[in-house]
């Protein structure tokens, strides 16, 4: 159930936050940025808009794994499997109300592939909520350079009265990889008791 939650009743509405963020699962994490990175600070922007986020190779990158959903992963690791360093992220809001697209852009100079689902970790003040895989099958895809493919984020929408919990930071493991690239991005899911939808993520390469 829908927690409103309005000035009068900031406490109670703090309150309602912290159980929106035990219901999600969400847990408390700590970034460890890549020796070449830099920390990128997360940009709010309209929940309701169709936001895009271009990183390219400049974005943050973290090390190691992201969340309990783990690194990605769902398919066997290549000598020629794309890593990290060699993506460009971008995401962007679907034409279907709660979905998130991102792009994954091969900015290197030889095929690469991915095959797995991502590890997804969604980040609020009051935590960081690591999303669930879905039912599909993970297919092969070949990225070939300046090539993009994709995977997509399922989330439930805030259409309640309340404020809700926002997501202002997006933290992407490829598949078969251990560090992480961070993206700003802006999602709004109602508080609940836990028993709503789950936030999910589709494998690389499916949706297009």
């Amino acid at each position: 159930m829908s927690h409103r939650i309005t000035t009068r009743h900031a406490r109670k509405a703090a309150a309602a936050a912290v159980v929106a963020v035990a219901a999600f699962g969400l847990t408390a994490c700590q970034d460890n940025a890549d020796a070449g990175g830099d920390s990128s600070s997360a940009a709010s922007s309209s929940s309701g808009g169709s936001d895009s986020s271009d990183s390219g190779s400049s974005g943050s990158s973290d090390s190691g794994s992201s969340g309990s959903s783990g690194s990605g992963g769902g398919g066997k690791a290549g000598s020629d499997a794309c890593a990290t360093s060699q993506l460009g992220f971008r995401s962007t809001h679907g034409m279907g109300e709660g979905t998130l697209i991102v792009d994954l852009k091969n900015n290197g100079s030889a095929t690469c592939t991915l095959q797995g689902f991502p590890g997804v970790d969604l980040k609020s003040k009051n935590g960081t909520l690591s999303a669930e895989r879905s039912d599909l099958a993970a297919p092969k895809t070949s990225v070939k350079p300046g090539e993009e493919t994709r995977f997509t984020l399922y989330y439930p929408p805030n259409n309640s009265d309340g404020s809700g919990e926002t997501f202002t930071t997006l933290v992407v493991t490829p598949p078969n990889e251990t560090h992480s690239h961070s993206l700003p991005v802006s999602i709004n899911v109602p508080v609940t008791d836990g028993s709503g939808s789950a936030i999910k993520v589709d494998p690389v390469g499916t949706g297009k």
